[in-house]
């Protein structure tokens, strides 16, 4: 079985124990850091908006950029050997949620975490990327939670029934019957 881990930023040490814990000796393991270009590319305009074109001696983009790159090596590096095991170490740039749906296009499973609002359990703990990649990825998913989440569920919305067996609104433009009327 091929398993990839996504590793992001606050939740990768999760996702590599989960792997640990699930993993057999038989299985090939990835551990996979995506990042987005975005932010380099915009100082990078930035910058040559403000110099001038043909001054790129300093570029602090370039800066980031390679800061970038080192943080994804550190990262990996510390997944490996957290992880304890052989394992394939993939880095891919561009948009993340695109890039893990074509990173895990032959992968049997997918160990994510979430990465939204984990104070509570809902559908606000998906970030917009991972949100995409639970809806498109092509594979099986382990979607775990990186720490302990408040299990209580969000209160019911105004109006909602306290009791199921309640009467609900009639359709509109009907009226309600007293009780005991037909």
């Amino acid at each position: 079985m091929k398993i990839i881990a996504w590793l992001t930023d606050g939740t990768w040490e999760a996702c590599v124990d989960a792997t640990a814990e699930i993993a057999s000796p038989d299985d090939e393991v990835t551990l996979l850091r995506v990042s987005d270009p975005e932010l380099t590319e915009g100082l990078h305009g930035a910058y040559a908006g403000l110099v001038g074109r043909g001054r790129h001696r300093h570029d602090p983009g370039d800066a980031i950029e390679s800061a970038s790159r080192a943080a994804d090596e550190e990262v990996l590096a510390a997944a490996g050997a957290r992880l304890g095991r052989p394992a394939t170490t993939e880095t891919r740039r561009g948009r993340l949620e695109r890039e893990v749906v074509a990173a895990i296009g032959d992968a049997s499973l997918l160990v994510v975490a979430r990465d939204g609002d984990r104070s509570r359990v809902g559908p606000h703990s998906l970030g917009r990327a991972t949100r995409f990649v639970v809806d498109h990825a092509p594979c099986a998913l382990l979607l775990i939670w990186p720490d302990e989440p408040d299990r209580t569920l969000p209160p019911e919305p105004h109006g909602a029934p306290k009791d199921p067996g309640a009467p609900k609104h009639p359709p509109h433009g009907e009226r309600p019957q007293p009780p005991g009327r037909s």
